[in-house]
């Protein structure tokens, strides 16, 4: 197994353009060396098999996700209020829009995790380790809401995140922003 991380990164990035824009009967090793501009054959040299292609892209999305601990700080820096919940779920949702290839690919790998069970586990351990650190981070916050106040608005946002990549024109009357209000306004109480 080849072992320059840099080109296994390269790999990985280009297997969740190929999720993104293909899905996951389009990931093939040659799909990914031929979007990573690699010769033929590199994958297989990376990665033992499909699953541990999946299984990594998997774990790699949550690496292009995360946002910067410097702008996590910052956005955090004002009362912790409803208006702020509303500012930082715009923000998560300008990031996800941005990161957009990433979010198709995830949505993706978790269709495909219904069929592999190592990447299932995998992003099983990841969206749980993710969800448990952004539950604790808000309780911590002294933002309004408890715990299921938090996992009220995760699931909410992932669904509104899900129509808004999968189907835009079911809501293209709303804007974005006003809906993010509207969802954040209905779960986080007042102060």
């Amino acid at each position: 197994m080849a072992r320059n991380p840099e080109r296994r990164i390269a790999l990985v990035d280009a297997a969740i353009e190929v999720l993104a824009r293909e899905g996951a009967r389009g990931l093939t090793f040659r799909a990914v060396d031929s979007q990573a501009g690699v010769p033929a054959g590199t994958a297989s040299n990376y990665f033992a098999n499909r699953d541990d292609l999946f299984t990594q892209a998997g774990a790699r999305i949550h690496v292009r996700m995360t946002p910067d601990p410097v702008q996590v700080d910052a956005a955090m820096r004002p009362a912790p209020t409803r208006e702020l919940y509303v500012e930082l779920m715009r923000w998560l949702v300008r990031r996800m829009a941005a990161e957009r290839t990433g979010y198709l690919a995830m949505l993706e790998l978790r269709l495909e995790a219904t069929r592999r069970p190592a990447l299932q586990a995998e992003l099983n351990r990841a969206v749980r380790g993710v969800l448990e650190e952004n539950r604790r981070s808000h309780l911590a916050s002294g933002l309004p809401g408890d715990a299921d106040t938090f996992l009220a608005l995760y699931l909410a946002m992932t669904g509104l995140m899900l129509e808004h990549f999968t189907l835009p024109d079911v809501l293209a009357d709303r804007e974005l922003d006003a809906l993010v209000e509207t969802v954040v306004t209905r779960i986080v109480p007042e102060r």
